[in-house]
């Protein structure tokens, strides 16, 4: 039987390679025919943006508030046990100083104390200034050796440091000689338990009454030794360390006390006296500022603690004081520190 004869191909009747017409009904908007542009990364400070920091700093604080509050209600609590309640009568948190310790603070501490706080916030602000240069705008160099450079800043730093380094013997000097000494260097061995009674009621908030004008604290004394006698020379032995005035060409020397050990030590000493400071002036106001302020800037006290309770001496001299001080903070600065660089030595931009 015949095969049957194969169909004939469909003839398509238009061009499928074009697509079919359609009537446009929809505008496509402005997102067809333009991309978005993609928005700046936000500024960071460190591994955080400012709002990250913002929320940290919120979330941080009140979780600091909240445990704050929870340790004064537990201090109380453990103060009204019976053998820590003793414990404080026992030891109120000062003992008794040597017969022959002198009464009062003199004039000549307060100006020690002045240029020192001066001194410090200038040396905090170049340190801190140091950590963070990447370009130097100027640089110091010695006449002696015009090839051996170091920032103009780091000139201004280590001069800073000279004149604290002398204040400070000056200051030790004088304690030696008055006998002012033993209002800061323990005497007796009860100051540590004296110490840890004074912390307890600051953590209580039912704060030690002491007069500062005839003794201080134990926990205030323990921590005025600490910054004179160990942090103060600790800042000084790593700064030299780091500084133009330590050899360079001193192999062994150097292999037994590495520049890497200064730097660690270093910066946290800077924190340490930052910290100081802050706790320090806060509670110079918060127990008796303006007889605290007499003590200090006026050398006016009493033995009675109430006197010069209402005396504003002390408080319009630190007042210009303070003045004194943010007028040095604002013109450390390179227009004003290389007038004064160049006494000492020759000062370029490179």
């Amino acid at each position: 039987m015949p095969s049957a004869a194969p169909a004939p191909a469909a003839t398509p009747t238009r061009d499928l390679s074009k697509p079919l017409p359609f009537t446009r009904t929809v505008w496509p908007g402005e997102a067809a025919r333009t991309r978005p542009e993609r928005r700046p990364e936000p500024q960071r400070i460190g591994p955080f943006t400012k709002l990250q920091w913002l929320g940290a700093a919120i979330v941080g604080g009140g979780g600091l508030l909240v445990a704050a509050a929870m340790a004064v209600l537990a201090v109380r609590w453990l103060l009204s046990v019976p053998p820590l309640s003793d414990f404080v009568a026992t030891y109120p948190g000062e003992y008794h100083l040597p017969e022959t310790a002198p009464v009062g603070i003199p004039a000549w501490l307060g100006w020690q104390h002045f240029f020192n706080v001066f001194l410090i916030v200038l040396i905090i602000r170049s340190g801190w200034r140091i950590r963070n240069e990447k370009r130097p705008t100027a640089f110091w160099s010695p006449r002696s050796n015009g090839r051996r450079k170091m920032s103009l800043t780091m000139w201004f730093h280590q001069a800073l440091d000279v004149l604290w380094v002398v204040n400070g013997l000056v200051f030790i000097a004088l304690l030696v000689v008055t006998g002012h000494w033993m209002r800061i260097v323990p005497t007796s061995w009860e100051v540590f338990p004296n110490a840890l009674s004074a912390a307890l009621q600051y953590v209580s908030l039912d704060w030690p009454t002491e007069n500062g004008w005839v003794n201080y604290n134990s926990l205030q004394q323990l921590a005025y030794f600490t910054t004179v006698f160990i942090a103060a020379p600790l800042a000084i032995v790593t700064g030299i360390r780091m500084s133009m005035w330590w050899p360079k060409t001193a192999p062994t020397l150097n292999k037994l006390y590495p520049v890497e050990w200064a730097r660690r030590i270093h910066f946290p000493v800077m924190l340490y006296f930052v910290l100081f400071i802050i706790v320090h002036v806060a509670l110079v106001f918060a127990t008796g500022a303006l007889r605290n302020l007499n003590h200090m800037y006026a050398a006016q006290g009493s033995v009675d603690p109430d006197a010069y309770a209402a005396n504003w001496t002390g408080f319009w001299i630190f007042a210009v004081s303070m003045l004194v001080i943010v007028g040095g903070w604002v013109a450390a600065r390179p227009l004003v520190i290389a007038p004064i660089a160049r006494l000492f030595g020759s000062v370029s931009s490179r």
